[in-house]
């Protein structure tokens, strides 16, 4: 019998199993041979079975990933179908991809309740906005804008300003979380503000561009998806007859992924329950990785909130994945802070025992690449199909290694998410400016005075608008820019490897590399960004470039961003059934100083990271290219070779852009006198200027980290390593242990 609120009395997690089911994916989505309402809750567990035959009333899912949500809803909606609880007219599911509501017609169909409607949000509020049109507004639909990018850089010229292709994706992105917010243009810059946006361009900018924009749509007749949503919404609000003859339509809603939903589509949600609450939501806050686009999981947080009397249903048995991955996913949401973190869920597996994950440490980002695809060549010999392993990266630009070294090992590969490497458009201008300047040989007055190969690679692009210097904030403008910078290291690396070649062995090189990457494309590996393998899943899992800068990402500063980060590699971590490695490169280029950080998240979890006053890195396995002699050393920033004793002590050049923390600048300064003082010696035999400087970049939360900079020795690790580390950590450093050093 259930209680109030969805707690009952079930068998322990740890020792139940239904049905010798051991993964949610390969689950058959029908019991062969059933004929009969009863039949539909074969093969479910005590939770599943529990949202199934919860047919009235508020009910909260909250599913963990790999818990079988998906079969949970449709045998919940099936069961209410075949036992007559349910018309099947009069139930609508929603969801959040094309991809996700097919899937979920399908099952539906399988389940004999293939007359339940099953779509995205913008789908169903399409299909409504289409049939009451002549009923509320009169006349034709206005056509749907299918590309609203055009428009957006027809805006752009005629409020003239110039924006480039990034900068025209980034923006359409700003206009997009704008409206789904339900923020008109006179006020984006001010809730764009107190949202904490990285905007692409100046906010009364992109302010001016959204407002022209709607005008042009308005002048023209057309309406984008985002006025889909907003149009339904409007006719609900003022047309009481149409809302009720939808709601009359609609008696039951199921939500799937709530914790994506914007609050335009909560708004849309609530006009079709009305006074109601016969509505089932699904979601997991620990999976929400899209706040940029306007989701959050507010909604699902106060659920029970909103409807004291829900039932609560919480799915925590893992079909997916191994005990041991289901171990590190679990570690990583132990570590997590906020509200989303309050509400995790403690995923217990059910399939059996599996490999350990692998933590794999490399010299270089080559070496690291290599590495991967070695282990990807062995696991395709073991058996594993090419189509059943993913590689996993935080932003669309590294993938151009991973093409590399597979195609180097003879791995076929396909890309999810992003266009080939070298089909991008940026990178095939950059290309394209390259060979023109190899062509004039001399004759290009960029290249006076200029001789060393990746400075007159630097200097040719520069001509072309990219900068040494990343842009702020993420999106397409950072993916663009990081897809050049590539271009950049591959000519440093290829100088390196090739003293005096030019600029034009460097654009046969960058040929043979193209038509080399020519892999196919059918069961292949997948290489895919962190965001664009949400929602799927493989045997094998390789998660790469795992160094904090990029899990988190630089650009990630406030504590919920961060956080977002976190989650980022827990849907990663979730993606594996059973292998996974984690993976990370110490420095970027082969030779350079090993200056890279393993991603903060891994602390505590990787084997011997939390061994007090340890290097960072665990004693991991290593890459197959063994470490050499210490070649140049390069600017973080610009890819400059630094000379200078103070550059080095940096890592940047001079006049290369700070990230110094400036409050933690002056504490160290103000501690440094005190000691100076207190010893009697001058300032800089305790710490430089530099040495200060340095630490307030790196800002170092553990000794290990602390021992990485220039001018941080054993002798002053000791002496002023715990205060330094106060100092950073917004703490007090306390009486002087320094007399005790």
């Amino acid at each position: 019998m259930r209680a109030p609120c969805g707690q009952v009395s079930r068998p322990p997690l740890g020792t139940w199993q239904h049905g010798g089911v051991t993964s949610a994916t390969h689950l058959p989505s029908f019991p062969a041979g059933a004929d009969s309402a009863d039949a539909v809750l074969l093969g479910l567990d005590p939770e599943q079975r529990e949202v199934a035959t919860t047919l009235r009333g508020p009910v909260c899912v909250l599913a963990g990933a790999g818990t079988g949500k998906t079969r949970a809803i449709t045998h919940r909606i099936a069961y209410g179908v075949r036992s007559g609880q349910l018309m099947p007219a009069s139930v609508l599911a929603v969801t959040f991809t094309n991809r996700a509501a097919g899937e979920m017609r399908g099952r539906l169909r399988s389940l004999g309740a293939g007359g339940v409607q099953a779509r995205t949000f913008h789908s169903a509020a399409l299909r409504q906005l289409q049939y009451f049109w002549p009923k509320a507004i009169g006349g034709e639909v206005p056509r749907l804008l299918e590309r609203k990018i055009q428009f957006v850089a027809e805006a752009g010229a005629r409020c003239r300003i110039r924006l480039d292709r990034g900068e025209l994706r980034d923006v359409t992105g700003e206009i997009e979380w704008a409206k789904v917010t339900q923020t008109v243009p006179s006020d984006y810059p001010a809730a764009a503000l107190k949202a904490g946006r990285e905007a692409p361009r100046d906010m009364a900018e992109i302010a001016q561009i959204y407002g022209t924009y709607e005008q042009l749509k308005r002048d023209r007749g057309m309406i984008d998806f985002e006025d889909v949503l907003l149009l339904t919404v409007g006719i609900l609000q003022d047309r009481h007859d149409i809302a009720e003859q939808i709601r009359t339509q609609y008696q039951h809603f199921v939500v799937d992924e709530y914790q994506d939903v914007s609050p335009l589509q909560q708004r849309l949600l609530d006009l079709w329950l009305g006074e109601r609450d016969s509505l089932c939501v699904v979601g997991d806050a620990s999976q929400t990785i899209y706040s940029f686009t306007g989701a959050t999981p507010d909604h699902l947080l106060n659920f029970r909130t909103r409807y004291p009397q829900a039932t609560l249903v919480k799915l925590v048995r893992d079909y997916r994945s191994t005990p041991q991955v289901v171990h590190l996913a679990n570690g990583l949401l132990a570590q997590a802070r906020g509200r989303a973190a309050e509400h995790r869920l403690e995923l217990v597996s059910q399939r059996e025992p599996g490999p350990d994950p692998v933590y794999a440490e490399y010299p270089d980002e080559p070496a690291e690449a290599e590495g991967v695809a070695l282990r990807i060549r062995d696991l395709i010999a073991a058996g594993v199909p090419a189509g059943e392993i993913a590689v996993l990266y935080r932003i669309n630009a590294q993938s151009e290694i991973y093409e590399q070294a597979l195609a180097d090992a003879g791995v076929p590969y396909q890309l999810r998410g992003a266009e080939r490497f070298f089909e991008r458009a940026e990178v095939q201008k950059a290309i394209l400016a390259l060979r023109g300047a190899a062509r004039s040989g001399g004759n290009d007055p960029l290249l006076d005075d200029v001789v060393e190969l990746g400075s007159q690679v630097r200097a040719v692009l520069s001509s072309t608008g990219w900068t040494t210097e990343p842009p702020a904030g993420s999106g397409a403008v950072r993916d663009q820019w990081e897809s050049v910078a590539a271009l950049v290291r591959l000519a440093e690396d290829f100088a390196r490897g090739r003293p005096g070649a030019t600029l034009a062995d460097l654009t046969v090189e960058l040929d043979e590399r193209r038509a080399a990457q020519h892999a196919p494309t059918v069961q292949g590996v997948t290489l895919a960004s962190l965001h664009a393998a949400k929602g799927l899943e493989w045997d094998a899992v390789f998660l790469a470039g795992l160094t904090d800068g990029m899990l988190p990402i630089t650009y990630a500063k406030t504590d919920e961003q961060v956080e977002e980060e976190r989650r980022l590699l827990y849907v990663g971590v979730t993606r594996a059934r059973l292998h996974l490695t984690l993976s990370w490169a110490l420095s970027r280029a082969p030779g350079g100083r090993p200056s890279r950080r393993p991603s903060r998240f891994l602390n505590g979890l990787r084997p011997g990271s939390a061994a007090p006053g340890s290097r960072p890195g665990a004693p991991a396995e290593r890459g197959a290219r063994k470490r050499g002699h210490r070649g140049p050393t390069l600017c973080r920033v610009c890819g400059r070779t630094l000379t200078e004793a103070g550059e080095l002590k940096l890592m940047r050049c001079e006049d290369c852009p700070s990230d110094m923390d400036e409050g933690i600048y002056e504490r160290l300064r103000e501690w440094r006198a005190d000691q100076a003082k207190e010893q009697g010696l001058p300032a800089y035999c305790v710490f430089t200027d530099k040495t200060l400087v340095a630490i307030a970049e790196a800002q170092p939360s553990e000794e290990g980290e602390l021992s990485m900079i220039s001018g941080v020795g054993r002798r002053k690790l000791d002496r002023y390593g715990a205060e330094v580390l106060a100092i950073c950590a917004g703490q007090d450093p306390g009486a002087g242990d320094a007399d005790d050093a």
